[in-house]
């Protein structure tokens, strides 16, 4: 089987691309009738999905792999309690997941790179949904001790109250780019036009 377009999207750090290789690769290699499932990478097809934040295709695709596969691939299941954590929204049991098992070379930087991505998702998630929150409760957030936690939003513009172990969230002013549309302009000349005449 021929895994090099994959290869170099690993390679070229493009994880984003993954699941759709892997989506169109199984589809010509199952349409040509060849047996795949035992040479298939699924732990990185599966993280593929779950890097893009497809929970519900990695939950088709964990559902068709064969109970053999499943049962001789740790990997492949330590990948899957990642999903199953996100699935539940519990956001602290996705750090413990990707931090409780011994990834192998290729994986490790797929499951480095969704770890990333994930605090960066959950920053967005706190910064959007609370104007107050305990130090305890973000570093669960982020998957952080509490103390890295506190570096982390500290850097972001957050404050920080140690009598009360809370953290206020500053949210970052965006410059919103408002682009002029001439028909606009014309209208508001010949209104400023009226006006003086």
């Amino acid at each position: 089987m021929d895994f090099s377009v994959l290869n170099e999207a690993l390679a070229s750090k493009s994880f984003d691309k993954i699941a759709d290789i892997c989506d169109n690769l199984m589809l010509q290699v199952a349409a040509e009738g060849v047996a795949f499932q035992d040479e298939w990478p699924f732990a990185i097809h599966l993280l593929g999905h779950i890097y893009v934040d497809d929970i519900n295709s990695a939950r088709f695709l964990w559902k068709s792999i064969p109970p053999a596969i499943k049962e001789s691939q740790l990997e492949l299941v330590a990948a899957w309690k990642i999903g199953q954590k996100l699935w539940t929204r519990d956001y602290a049991g996705v750090y413990e997941a990707i931090r409780g098992f011994d990834w192998t070379q290729e994986t490790k930087v797929v499951v480095a790179a969704f770890s990333e991505l994930c605090t960066k998702r959950m920053f967005e998630l706190l910064l959007s949904a609370y104007s107050t929150i305990s130090i305890r409760d973000a570093a669960q957030f982020l998957g952080m001790s509490e103390e890295d936690a506190t570096n982390y939003v500290l850097q972001q513009g957050w404050t920080v109250d140690p009598a009360s172990q809370m953290l206020t969230v500053i949210k970052q002013a965006t410059v919103k780019e408002q682009k002029l549309d001439p028909c606009k302009l014309q209208r508001l000349t010949e209104y400023v036009f009226h006006l003086e005449h």
